[in-house]
């Protein structure tokens, strides 16, 4: 497949590279910038903001290339994973975890583990999260990114990783957390006019809205227990730890709510994020779900966008698309690059290299560390360019397994049970990573969720068992880290921002019951 971009197709695709580039290096222009502006854009956030933010960094082209594909595939079941995460992780981040973070004015994730634990537990999360940014956020995302170019432009795959992870790189190491935010409002906008076109293009071409409801046989979100990928299994454990772990307790995603403006705007962004997370992810998954009909032999799923995009799309919409493609990969890469910064600076470089360095010194360590970042990155999806022929939405998910079920005990157990010990949360943290492993060797035709599932569990008992034999920490020690239910309110002097219309809980009970509706439906 070779698409040659008409003048049109390419200057609307090279405006949009040039205007995000502009953007990023204007939200940089800030001479002097302290820890919280580099990192936390200054604690001024608004809602419409966090929310915006929060999904242009989450969709990214493992969604556009990987999922559109697992709904060619697959079907329905393809945005399970999205709308689980409203129900799951973003719960979990809304009415358990936020308070805790915003009120304790952390930076970063391992902050809490370190006050709620110690300094092992906030090196372990570290390591583990670093693992997690670099071999499955960075690379697979700049792969995807690239299979997308080559497949459509024919430019040689290592060439475009270089290019979108410079360009991306210029703006997210200048302006830090500010920079990101104010390009990935440009690209969510980008990103859903691209997504409106194909999607209106696909479903016009295989028979309009008619030929949508003729798919409503493959309209389901829960599959079989024995299902190979998704069964409804997945329910018991792997998919709330994948979820809870990515939603609640990934640097990546929280750090936009602990720059909010106030706890008020911080809740309000996450209700709205959950309002896109349910839109965007349907205007990716039907034109999978129609596709099969105009395409019934596709080779490789993870082909479907750039074949739709070179087959349907008219002169001008195609750069349109294109931009909003490299608008996804931007927008998660400098988010993914910002979140490695900030982990490296705040919990490796001030506490254990330099606890005496300045302000300037913090952000110019936090610049030269994405420096680095970006070029392992580079590395990482040069080697992924000759990955398997499995799915990479699945293979996301799969890598995601491998880490997750420690962090996510940490984080729950550590502020839902104040029994929680420093020892149990190490034993957790210790054992994700072998016991992952050799449940994918000694079960490998297991889906990946139940294997994750089982793992959970077994760090979740393995915390529990230690901590109930090792010594807690003090209870005046814990004071503010564990959960009650005078957290679901906001701060006694924001509480009359809370009512009416502008109640968090009643666009978040509107959100969750469209969702709860579609899985009682369609299950």
């Amino acid at each position: 497949m070779n698409l040659n971009l008409t003048l049109l197709d390419a200057v609307v695709f090279g405006i949009y590279i040039l205007a995000v580039l502009a953007l990023g290096m204007y939200a940089s222009r800030k001479k002097k910038q302290t820890k919280r502006d580099y990192f936390l854009a200054g604690d001024k956030l608004p809602w419409w903001m966090i929310g915006g933010s929060i999904i242009a960094a989450n969709i990214s082209s493992h969604h556009l290339i990987g999922a559109m594909g697992v709904a060619y595939s697959r079907g329905f079941v393809a945005i399970a994973i999205e709308w689980g995460a409203i129900l799951l992780g973003f719960n979990a981040l809304l009415w358990i975890f936020l308070p805790f973070y915003l009120r304790n004015g952390f930076y970063t994730m391992p902050e809490f583990l370190h006050k709620r634990y110690g300094g092992a537990a906030r090196t372990t999360y570290g390591i583990l999260i670093l693992l997690t940014y670099i071999f499955v956020e960075i690379s697979a995302v700049l792969y995807l990114g690239a299979l997308a170019l080559h497949s459509l432009l024919n430019i040689p795959m290592l060439a475009s990783v270089v290019v979108i992870a410079v360009a991306t790189g210029l703006y997210t190491i200048a302006g830090g957390l500010r920079a990101v935010i104010w390009t990935e409002m440009l690209q969510l906008v980008v990103l859903m006019m691209g997504g409106f076109a194909l999607s209106i293009a696909t479903v016009k071409a295989a028979g309009g809205f008619s030929a949508v409801m003729e798919t409503s046989h493959n309209w389901k979100l829960l599959l079989p227990a024995n299902d190979p990928d998704f069964p409804w299994t997945m329910y018991l454990g792997g998919l709330p730890c994948i979820s809870i772990f990515y939603c609640a307790t990934n640097q990546f995603i929280v750090q936009r709510v602990l720059a909010a403006e106030s706890e008020w705007h911080a809740r309000m962004g996450v209700v709205f994020q959950d309002y896109l997370k349910f839109f965007i992810p349907l205007l990716i998954t039907i034109p999978g779900l129609v596709a099969p009909k105009l395409l019934p032999h596709l080779e490789k799923p993870d082909l479907l966008f750039p074949t739709l995009v070179e087959k349907l799309l008219p002169v001008g919409l195609v750069g349109l698309v294109m931009a909003g493609l490299i608008a996804a990969v931007m927008s998660h890469l400098s988010g993914a690059i910002n979140s490695c910064t900030t982990i490296l600076t705040m919990d490796f470089y001030l506490p254990y290299v330099r606890k005496s360095a300045t302000e300037k010194q913090a952000v110019h360590f936090g610049r030269m560390s994405g420096v680095v970042i970006i070029l392992i990155g580079i590395i990482c999806a040069g080697l992924l360019i000759n990955h398997s022929d499995k799915p990479v939405f699945l293979y996301l998910l799969n890598a995601y397994g491998l880490f997750t079920p420690g962090i996510a005990t940490m984080f729950l157990l550590g502020i839902l049970w104040k029994r929680t010990t420093n020892a149990g949360a190490l034993t957790a943290g210790a054992m994700t990573i072998p016991l992952s492993l050799a449940m994918e060797y000694f079960f490998p035709k297991m889906p990946f969720f139940n294997r994750t599932g089982i793992v959970f569990w077994s760090c979740l008992g393995a915390c529990a068992l230690v901590s109930l034999v090792t010594k807690p920490k003090p209870e005046a020690e814990l004071e503010g880290l564990i959960w009650n239910k005078e957290s679901l309110l906001l701060p006694a002097e924001q509480r009359n921002q809370q009512r009416g219309l502008r109640s968090p809980f009643l666009w978040w009970a509107i959100i969750t019951a469209i969702v709860m509706y579609f899985y009682i439906r369609y299950h």
